[in-house]
């Protein structure tokens, strides 16, 4: 799930700490990296899109890669919507945001819906950064109500509204959000060509 990196509209919260333009900046060549990363022939990768219109005309995505609108709702009416636009079988929705994730991850969670309803890649600050289920024909009813988004509580939230179904996890991961995230993982702020150190332009 990706967003057009507009500044002002993708990482707000580190946009707060470092400015917009330079978050807009790192959402994009982080999602760039990680979708050549990604690419892997055990799996097909789509790209939902927001805003709809924007992100199907963007030049910004591989063009080989097919898109689709992540349309209306909150996080989890729109993801619940990309599980059931996939074929029959596992389905894994992933961030954009955690420079962790890789083909082996993502490969582990295949592995564990052979034996789970759901599964589940944590994120170190209670949500989570992919969540994947057995078959995309049969997302279960009621999957994701009630989830308390952007909190410490979305990953216990979302694996309650999943009632008796059986859930797996997989590698724990750190997005970022906020600037001690990046230095968390040993990642370099980006910085607004001409500013000095440390000050970040958001025009």
């Amino acid at each position: 799930m990706v967003k057009e990196p507009r500044p002002g509209r993708v990482k707000t919260r580190l946009g707060r700490d470092i400015g917009y333009t330079a978050s807009a900046w790192w959402f994009r060549h982080q999602t760039r990296a990680l979708l050549r990363r990604i690419q892997d022939p055990r799996w097909c990768v789509v790209l939902a899109v927001s805003p709809d219109r924007e992100g199907l005309q963007s030049r910004i995505w591989p063009p080989a890669l097919p898109r689709i609108p992540q349309g209306a709702g909150n996080l989890g009416d729109r993801m619940t919507r990309m599980m059931r636009a996939a074929p029959p079988g596992p389905v894994c929705v992933i961030g954009a945001d955690v420079p962790g994730i890789s083909k082996a991850a993502i490969w582990r969670a295949f592995l564990a819906l052979g034996g789970k309803d759901a599964v589940f890649g944590p994120a170190l600050d209670g949500g989570y950064w992919l969540v994947g289920v057995r078959n995309s024909a049969a997302v279960p009813s009621g999957l994701f109500a009630g989830v308390r988004w952007s909190t410490q509580h979305a990953l216990t939230d979302s694996v309650r509204s999943l009632g008796g179904s059986s859930v797996a996890y997989v590698d724990e991961l750190q997005d970022v959000d906020t600037i001690a995230d990046l230095a968390r993982i040993g990642g370099a702020a980006p910085r607004a060509k001409g500013a000095s150190p440390g000050i970040f332009s958001d025009q």
